[in-house]
């Protein structure tokens, strides 16, 4: 029997985005937005400034699942496993990314490379750290492709 988990938000993200469509249509290195963390959490910012990146974990609210199989928002041409893509629809629709921080002001952090619908739900926020970043990795079938 597989656990049941229950997650509570602590935040939202505001963003220009309403659609996906938006989202793949844009410039998402200079999209810039802001996450508002929830009063009840806004002292574990403490000390969030001094980092260039943050990783924001986010529940795609507006994801729905259908199948393991899916066409790659960038790259429709082909089926592909659910888990060796970052398509939305997801049996667990979390989105994690990486986004520049620009300044935080009391509760909300301003950010640039947001590629995240307007509303969605902030599970966690994390700092980018040297031990993210991976010099040897390997982008299976997208070392194919070019990648937006």
């Amino acid at each position: 029997m597989m656990a049941v988990f229950e997650l509570k938000p602590i935040g939202v993200v505001h963003s220009q985005f309403k659609s996906r469509e938006e989202i793949a249509n844009s410039n998402k290195d200079e999209n810039v937005g802001t996450i508002e963390i929830s009063s009840d959490y806004a002292n574990g910012l403490d000390d969030i400034d001094g980092f260039s990146h943050i990783i924001i974990i986010c529940w795609m609210h507006k994801s729905t699942y259908h199948s393991l199989k899916v066409r790659p928002i960038y790259h429709p041409e082909k089926l592909r496993g659910i888990f060796a893509t970052r398509h939305p629809d997801r049996p667990n629709p979390i989105a994690i990314t990486v986004l520049e921080l620009l300044e935080r002001k009391e509760n909300i952090l301003k950010v640039k490379g947001i590629d995240l619908l307007d509303g969605t739900p902030v599970l966690d926020i994390k700092p980018y750290t040297r031990r993210d970043r991976k010099d040897n990795a390997e982008f299976g079938w997208l070392s194919e492709k070019k990648y937006p």
